[in-house]
């Protein structure tokens, strides 16, 4: 058994901020399932919205994302957020984070879909990748704070391991099960506070931009302990992804659009025409555009045109995406890049508040596994990094003054493996996660319908009762602890689906084709398995 005051589960943008302001106030276990830089953020390629610029002001980033939100999102929150977004881009900056300059010193502030105004903070089109390396550096540095590498959490600890029953306002968390995969054992984490930060659901889609480790472990952890998640119907598929020969996707940044590229059709008509932002228009419309584009032509892909652009502009613009297109023959500034759309934000998650609070005490929750309200049914392209600072920041301000100590927690039994039995082939687990991808991806995608989501059901139920059963007598492996949380995470999203009948921001059904503000402006709240709300 390990104790810590805090105890973090992820490692991105939300967990590794969290983690150096919380070891002001006593120590921090940092648990990660891969490496500690591979997350969600080490991908993220645009940047982080900020309103910084000129010509810009708070006013209008608040607008931009109250619209992109499509009528769902908090306005406290989202108030909150773009206000505090400067003083997070400054801690940034303390940190060691790099961002590109112009020559004047001041932010070079790029454009993308949805923003009325250049807003855009980044780093060449790495800036996930510069702010994990900036904050890693800094963690690994810190006396207070230990980072374990190949730990999977398994469950949260409640009164549920104490053998307590307890209504779900009055659950408590006492930190976590995690697999340490390099024994092999389960091992208990004992925590005064425990902070999720776990990042997405995308890795339950067929095509995703998202690393292997998001199979939304956090979402699923929290609502097994009895935490109300919600809006779980609004993920969001990014327009413009490069599907590599392997069949994963490379994520082509919305940056490019803001940069001038436009879509087009193979013989060049251009998509985007019809919407006032054309090709600037948020990722819900341009997403639908281009999956109505492939199904009414046939088509197995659209392009992405950037080749009227100076070439040496592009390469230093996106050296990444240059670099990377290349590998696979296509010079993207004389090339139109073949691009599809591919599952890549949940904008639902764990619900909590202004802090971070989940419906769970000494539960916090950050990053893109939390639902905090800035988002409504669709995110504005890099609110995501704006929102794990900030949120982070605000946590850490909370713990700081209402914690649990470590002296109070209770004794939580160790992990009981009896019973089990070593998994003879992995097949049984590869095939169930091939299914969940599959069937997700072609009935639970972009555009639904209610015929798709009475099938998704039928069939997710069936999964997540198999998966259950395995679990139960099967000894733990990483495999079977990812598949057990993302038929949880598949069941939820088809549930709320099915719950919403209209189509707002990323949820669009074909048969409620309208947004319907009288009966359904509000969120989808699940918790025991109940629709809320």
């Amino acid at each position: 058994m390990t104790k810590s005051d805090f105890l973090v589960i992820g490692s991105g943008i939300a967990g590794l901020s969290f983690a150096l302001k919380a070891a002001d106030y006593g120590s921090v276990v940092i648990i990660t399932k891969k490496t500690d830089s591979e997350s969600s953020t080490n991908y993220a390629q645009g940047g982080i919205a900020c309103a910084l610029g000129d010509d810009d002001s708070k006013e209008h980033h608040i607008a931009d994302t109250l619209s992109a939100g499509d009528g769902l999102c908090r306005e406290d929150v989202v108030t909150a957020v773009v206000n505090e977004g400067p003083d997070m881009i400054r801690q940034l900056v303390e940190w060691g984070c790099r961002f590109t300059k112009k020559e004047n010193g001041g932010f070079s502030l790029g454009r993308e879909g949805g923003h009325s105004r250049n807003r855009i903070i980044h780093t060449d089109d790495l800036t996930g990748r510069e702010i994990e390396g900036a904050l890693l550096e800094r963690v690994m540095e810190h006396p207070n704070i230990t980072g374990l590498e190949n730990h999977i959490a398994v469950d949260l600890l409640t009164e549920h391991n104490l053998g307590v029953i307890t209504k779900p306002r009055a659950v408590s968390c006492f930190g976590a099960y995690a697999l340490d995969e390099a024994t092999g054992k389960v091992e208990t984490y004992m925590s005064g506070t425990t902070i999720l930060a776990t990042g997405g659901v995308g890795q339950v889609y067929l095509h995703t931009t998202n690393p292997g480790i998001a199979t939304g472990d956090g979402i699923a952890m929290a609502f097994r302990a009895g935490a109300k998640v919600g809006n779980l119907e609004f993920m969001q598929f990014h327009p413009t992804s490069f599907l590599l020969p392997d069949g994963t996707s490379f994520l082509i940044s919305e940056a490019v659009r803001g940069y001038g590229g436009v879509l087009v059709s193979r013989s060049g008509q251009r998509l985007m025409e019809n919407h006032p932002m054309k090709d600037l228009a948020p990722r819900d419309i341009v997403a639908r555009t281009i999956d109505h584009y492939l199904k009414s032509s046939g088509e197995d892909r659209v392009y992405l045109d950037v080749t009227g652009f100076d070439s040496d502009a592009t390469k230093k613009r996106f050296p990444h995406i240059y670099e990377t297109c290349l590998k696979y023959n296509i010079d993207i500034t004389k090339d139109p890049i073949p691009v599809v759309p591919s599952a890549h934000y949940m904008c639902g998650g764990v619900v909590t508040d202004l802090n971070g609070r989940t419906t769970i005490s000494n539960l916090y929750a950050a990053g893109e596994v939390a639902l905090t309200g800035l988002h409504g049914a669709n995110r504005l392209a890099s609110n995501s990094l704006l929102e794990a600072v900030v949120m982070a920041e605000r946590a850490a301000k909370m713990v700081a003054e209402k914690r649990q100590l470590t002296s109070e927690l209770p004794d939580i039994p160790d992990w009981n493996e009896r019973g089990t039995f070593n998994p003879e082939e992995w097949v049984i687990i590869s095939h169930d996660r091939n299914n969940i991808r599959n069937l997700m991806w072609d009935l639970v995608g972009i555009v639904r319908s209610d015929f798709r989501l009475r099938r998704a059901m039928n069939r997710i139920e069936l999964i997540r009762e198999e998966v259950g059963k395995y679990y139960r007598r099967t000894k733990l492996s990483h495999g079977l602890i990812e598949l057990r949380n993302m038929a949880i995470c598949a069941w939820l999203i088809v549930k709320s689906a099915r719950h919403r009948k209209e189509s707002r921001g990323l949820h669009y059904n074909t048969d409620y084709p309208e947004r319907d503000d009288a009966v359904w402006r509000h969120d989808t709240f699940i918790q025991n398995e109940e629709i809320l709300a």
